[in-house]
């Protein structure tokens, strides 16, 4: 009797294990590379920034960047500041990564002549304006914040959608409603919370990717239609981040447990470059900061 007993505890015991072991989320560490606003021109220096260095710099992060075992990189937005044969310039440095690349579409990206922003995603390598990567149990989710937009706006019926954003935005009086930042499209919001959907059902962790903020120390430079995408992010435990540029003094706030860090500009300031890595764990991030970019450790909740 005695026996059985303890054959039955055994058996609850391991069913019990085997069931947590079929919920949990196994996270393999891995480690990324992050670049944000290169944005290289072949022009003089302008409110400090450092056009003509950057094509060095650039060089500089991926022969570090190199050194590591990357599962990818990815530049978040502002590859060039302005001319489309500035592309040939840093395109080729970019290339030269021995990683996974991926890149952020960026205001600045857009500043070519408009006879040549169709050709620009060819340039850039990129097939989707927003698109995810899914690796390590972590689905990456990559917006496009020039989705309606003055600039990127390259269809009659986003350049629409466009005005119409605009000028209802246009009444509330807000910091961030500057024609060099834009918004998210309802299409792209929709296609936001189907992918939150899938990587709840998949037991996936989520990390966003834009080259605008949607919450900063400031909200000058934040994506116009923000207060949409935060309402999506704060329904989804999974959204364990989100990585931005553009505002180049860089800034990082926490909400609801959800990381918000942009990333300082690569082009800024006489002497000092900035990029960045960043590792994986199970239970925290950390960012290996290089040359203005900080380092810091993200929990993870």
């Amino acid at each position: 009797m005695i026996k059985r007993i303890y054959l039955l505890i055994l058996v609850c015991i391991l069913t019990c294990c085997n069931t947590k072991k079929d919920h949990e989320v196994e996270v393999q560490e891995f480690e990324i590379g992050i670049v944000a606003d290169c944005q290289y021109c072949n022009c003089e220096t302008e409110n400090n920034r450092f056009y003509q260095k950057s094509p060095e710099r650039l060089r500089k992060a991926v022969k570090e960047l190199n050194k590591h075992a990357l599962d990818y990189a990815i530049h978040l937005g502002d590859f060039i500041d302005r001319d489309f044969q500035s592309f040939d310039t840093v395109a080729p440095i970019w290339n030269s990564l021995k990683s996974d690349r991926y890149h952020v579409l960026g205001n600045h990206d857009f500043s070519v002549e408009d006879s040549l922003k169709p050709m620009i995603f060819e340039k850039m390598n990129i097939e989707d304006r927003y698109y995810s990567i899914l690796i390590n149990k972590w689905r990456f989710i990559v917006l496009d914040g020039n989705d309606l937009s003055l600039h990127g706006a390259l269809t009659d019926c986003k350049k629409w959608q466009t005005d119409s954003l605009f000028r209802l935005l246009s009444d509330k009086n807000r910091p961030n409603l500057e024609i060099w930042n834009g918004g998210l499209s309802t299409e792209q919001l929709k296609w936001v919370e189907n992918e939150l959907q899938l990587a709840t059902e998949n037991k996936e962790r989520v990390g966003f990717y834009c080259h605008f903020p949607s919450l900063g120390e400031e909200q000058t430079h934040n994506l116009w239609n923000y207060e949409q995408l935060l309402s999506l992010i704060d329904q989804y435990p999974c959204v364990k981040f989100y990585f931005n540029g553009h505002n180049h003094d860089g800034s990082y706030v926490q909400k609801n447990g959800v990381h918000y860090l942009n990333f300082k500009g690569m082009l800024d300031t006489k002497d000092s470059s900035s990029f960045a890595t960043v590792t994986f764990r199970k239970d925290s991030l950390f960012v290996n900061g290089y040359g203005r970019e900080p380092s810091r450790s993200l929990k993870i909740r």
